[in-house]
Formats: structure tokens, sequence, C-alpha cells
């Protein structure tokens, strides 16, 4: 399932018993994604909605962020896990304040989560966890990040050691042991960024 299984064996993850490929096609147009837990941590009016996209990665329809929040989230329904992967893939469209795309992994609710994420009008990728619904950083990496352009964002977790790639480039790599346990996976934003996403991929070991 583009190159998770692969990716997990390259970073020294042991492989488990389940993965899965996430499109949203089968999904209603302008409603929110079936499976899928939206909200926001720190409050707002968050939009999350399937939408048709022609011009997808390879895909007709798309999961889009539209409102504003403090960190706007969705989170697929269902999944545990404590060390394994999650990607998918993002296309930053617009915001004055903020151009995000992230993912979230060890999710236990809206106030506790890591959260890895890619920035459009910062170029850069960073890691943070989430605690008592308060982000905080951990690292900051400088990296290309075009607007209006579908980027693929990976983390790949094991333990206290959490690898972050961008379009295939790892760009951060780390222990950090602030939240520990099985957790679920999920997409992230910020403030008023305007944010596609597609093809969501996680594995657990």
């Amino acid at each position: 399932m583009r190159n998770v299984l692969a990716g997990l064996l390259a970073a020294g993850v042991a492989v488990g018993a389940h993965a899965e490929s996430i499109t949203f096609e089968g999904d209603k147009v302008g409603e929110a994604p079936i499976g899928w837990t939206c909200g926001s941590t720190g409050g707002g009016a968050p939009r999350w909605t399937v939408e048709a996209d022609p011009a997808g990665p390879g895909v007709s329809r798309v999961l889009k962020q539209s409102g504003r929040g403090t960190y706007p989230w969705c989170v697929k329904q269902g999944t545990s896990l404590g060390d394994g992967a999650v990607q998918v893939r993002f296309k930053p469209l617009s915001g004055r304040e903020d151009q995000a795309g992230g993912v979230v992994w060890r999710w236990k609710d809206a106030n506790i989560y890591y959260v890895a994420r890619a920035n459009a009008l910062e170029n850069n990728v960073s890691l943070y966890y989430t605690e008592g619904g308060r982000r905080q950083t951990i690292k900051y990496v400088d990296a290309p990040v075009p607007t209006n352009t579908w980027h693929l964002l990976r983390v790949e977790f094991g333990g206290s050691r959490i690898r972050v790639l961008l379009d295939g480039k790892p760009y951060i790599e780390l222990d950090d042991t602030h939240i520990a346990g099985p957790g679920a996976v999920g997409v992230w934003t910020k403030a008023d960024s305007v944010t596609l996403f597609a093809d969501f991929d996680y594995s657990s070991r």
C-alpha cells in the first residue's frame, strides 16, 4: 500500500498484520466522510467536507477543510495504533494566517495527541505533541512546501522513535516520550488553512 510496509522495514519498525488505504470515493460530496470524527482543539468552526476534485492525485474526491479553528482535526474512527506509520497526500490552497497540512497519531482525544505538519507559508516541517489542549513544539526543520501542490506527508513511529518525511525525504528523526500507548490516527490543519487531503494510509505493527 504505497510503500507503507517498505518504509516501516527501512525504519526498523516491526511490520504487523494490519494496514489500510483509505480514499473518499464512496463518500457524499458536501458532507463529512463516513467513519471519521471531526472537530477542533481549542475551539472554532472547522468545516470538513468531501469535495469533487478532477485534478486530485489519481482520485476524484478529496477531503477539504475550509472553515476556521485553532487546530482543526479529523480522526478515523476505530483506529488504535501504538507503533506503525501514517501518511496522507495534502494540498495547501490558501490561508492568511496558516497554510498547513498535518497528520495526528496516538490520538487519545481532542486534547492529547502527536501531530506532524508541513506549512506552505513558512516552508517548514514541524513535530508537536498536544497535552491538556496545548500544542508544544518538539522540532522545526526548513523544507520546501509550495502552495497549490500535492505533497506526501508521512510519519513512522515505534516506541519513543519518531521519523517525519515530506515527499519521500526524511526531515525529522528523534526520540520523544510525551505520549505513549495506542491511539487513533487522522489529519490536521491550523487556523484559516484551506487544505485538501487524499490517499490516507496507515499501518500498525
